[in-house]
């Protein structure tokens, strides 16, 4: 193993081990303590961000049962780095929210005469802030009630009260000082929350703050008594059997992905069950082919992740970074396993390995083991001619995936004659990629 994915891999095992999380935790809590303050959640909330109005029509259910206050800030967008795609970022955000929205009891409300929600003015977004920064320091049944009502007349472009330049001022000074909070606390994103310690991105993530708060005293209700679906006019649909054999799942996953690792095994199940037709098409990592991600992202993805894999009972943390030569020869053997019907379970024993197993996949040997892994023979493999051809295949994977409006990974396409594609992204949709094949097959 060369010397920088040693530092690197060492790196990320601590990062993501269990002490580095209670360290981080008792932090949070002791920075809490020494301003006196009582368990509090931290929301930070972005007015023309989808995601935070979603997030805004959850929070008051979810504090009935938290126990804990919800103390929200607003905040301004994240800065283009912090968005991988600057330039796909906020049309996904809209496209995404949209999607789960009908399963959440919500809504992202489209202007009359438009197909899809467009997002909303500088003007709006001035007048949807001062309207907000008044009830930051209200009870937030309050606060989220006008969220919801200006998060409505925003996305459906109604005409606002222009703030004048007092209020205009008392916003940017609420929102300079959530931007400052969210900074210090080592985040970058709208709707999201925090405590002590710890962040949790989006209304996915809340069953895990509620189990976080129930281990630890703050709550007597149980994990089950809050269900992010329970409102949804669309309940998720699940496959049970054989799909209609014109629906083709198109699964785009990386090597060096912490999501795709959590989220591969569950992929191969759906597959299992669905036998739907599988289009396997692998990218290179986001980062090797110049998207960005700076350092507290890479962080917090890291950290998500970890948590993700631990509460869906997944084997993750012993990290061999693969990063660079290791992903390059990955990739140079995947076309021989692909030619030999293993294209799955090379991918699956390659991700085992960087991120389950601590294999050396830097060296001969540990891409050997890999290979195994798979089922696969080494010299048939290593020798097979498609693998002359992977960086092209890669390329126009990537440009595939790019094409559907689509940048990071897991991703996936859902098609079937006489139907829009259906494009999603990570592993927290997977449950929405398989609710789309039940839908399309009945």
């Amino acid at each position: 193993m060369r010397m920088s994915t040693r530092i690197r891999s060492t790196a990320m095992r601590l990062l993501a081990s269990d002490f580095v999380l209670q360290r981080r935790r008792a932090k949070g809590r002791k920075q809490r303590e020494a301003q006196g303050l009582e368990p509090v959640v931290y929301y930070f909330h972005q007015v023309d961000d989808p995601y935070s109005f979603i997030m805004a029509q959850q929070l008051t259910r979810f504090a009935n049962i938290a126990s804990v206050p919800i103390k929200p800030f607003l905040v301004s967008d994240p800065t283009a780095p912090f968005k991988g795609d600057a330039s796909r970022f906020d049309a996904w955000a809209i496209a995404d929210a949209a999607n789960i929205a009908p399963f959440l009891g919500e809504t992202v409300p489209v202007t009359a005469g438009a197909d899809t929600p467009t997002p909303p003015g500088d003007s709006q977004r001035e007048a949807a802030q001062a309207a907000l920064s008044p009830l930051l320091d209200a009870d937030l049944s309050t606060f989220t009630a006008q969220a919801h009502r200006v998060g409505l007349a925003l996305w459906q472009h109604d005409a606002m009260t222009m703030p004048n330049h007092q209020d205009r001022a008392h916003a940017a000074t609420c929102i300079a000082a959530g931007d400052t909070l969210r900074e210090s606390l080592g985040h970058f994103q709208g709707g999201t929350l925090y405590f002590d310690g710890e962040w949790y991105w989006g209304v996915d993530r809340l069953p895990l703050l509620l189990a976080r708060l129930i281990e630890e005293g703050h709550s007597q209700a149980s994990v089950d008594d809050f269900d992010i679906y329970a409102a949804g006019s669309i309940k998720p649909l699940t496959v049970n059997a054989a799909v209609n054999r014109n629906i083709t799942l198109e699964y785009f996953p990386s090597l060096r992905s912490p999501y795709t690792a959590v989220g591969h095994s569950i992929i191969e199940d759906l597959v299992a069950r669905s036998s739907v037709t599988l289009n396997l098409r692998p990218v290179m990592p986001m980062l090797m082919r110049g998207v960005t991600a700076p350092q507290p992202k890479q962080r917090f993805i890291l950290s998500d992740s970890v948590r993700e894999a631990r509460a869906k009972g997944i084997a993750f943390g012993n990290f061999v970074d693969p990063f660079g030569e290791p992903v390059r020869r990955g990739f140079a053997l995947f076309p021989g396993a692909m030619a030999q019907g293993k294209g799955m379970a090379f991918i699956g024993a390659y991700l085992s390995a960087a991120f389950a197993e601590g294999i050396d996949i830097d060296s001969k040997r540990g891409l050997q083991q890999v290979v195994a892994n798979a089922g696969l023979e080494w010299q048939t493999t290593v020798n097979h001619p498609d693998n002359a051809d992977w960086q092209n295949l890669l390329d126009t994977n990537v440009n595939a995936m790019l094409q559907a409006g689509l940048w990071g990974v897991p991703s996936f396409r859902v098609s079937s004659p006489d139907e829009p594609d259906f494009c999603c992204w990570g592993q927290d949709r997977i449950w929405r990629v398989e609710h789309e094949l039940a839908r399309r097959s009945t």
